[in-house]
């Protein structure tokens, strides 16, 4: 009997463990995702150089980046900007202030690229509707980017 007791004192002990630990947990703070989604432009140069579009969907961010190629025909040429091809973002993850994210180099400059691994690069809030973005696998200058809402 006392054995009964002490495995329903026991029990119930764990129950109420449980239950308080569920409710007392913390609770993580999503960050603010309204100052990163939107379309984001660099320029370098005086031409477009990058255009990333970030979206949320449903609390998952989603997101896609143009670069844009400078180059001129001839050295005595004037220089122009083409885009390149539009290449998905992925393995996204925004700390509040720093979006870290992967683009595939793939088709970058075929047929050397074709087996270079995935390119990641940060894009870091430095003020209302402005960031830097950084190419951390070539370790490139830091590039300013303005945000619009689309």
């Amino acid at each position: 009997m006392k054995r009964g007791k002490l495995f329903g004192i026991f029990a119930m002990l764990l129950l109420v463990t449980l239950v308080s630990g569920q409710s007392g947990r913390a609770q993580t703070a999503q960050p603010d995702l309204s100052r990163l989604t939107g379309v984001w432009r660099g320029q370098a140069d005086g031409f477009p150089a990058v255009t990333l579009v970030v979206t949320d969907e449903s609390g998952s961010l989603m997101g896609a980046v143009l670069f844009y190629f400078h180059m001129r025909k001839t050295v005595n040429d004037p220089v122009t900007s083409t885009p390149g091809l539009p290449e998905p973002m992925f393995g996204m993850n925004f700390d509040g202030k720093m979006l870290t994210f992967q683009v595939s180099h793939r088709r970058a400059h075929p047929p050397r690229t074709l087996s270079d691994p995935p390119v990641t690069l940060t894009l870091t809030l430095t003020g209302p509707n402005q960031a830097e973005l950084v190419n951390k696998s070539e370790r490139s200058p830091a590039l300013t980017v303005v945000r619009s809402d689309y």
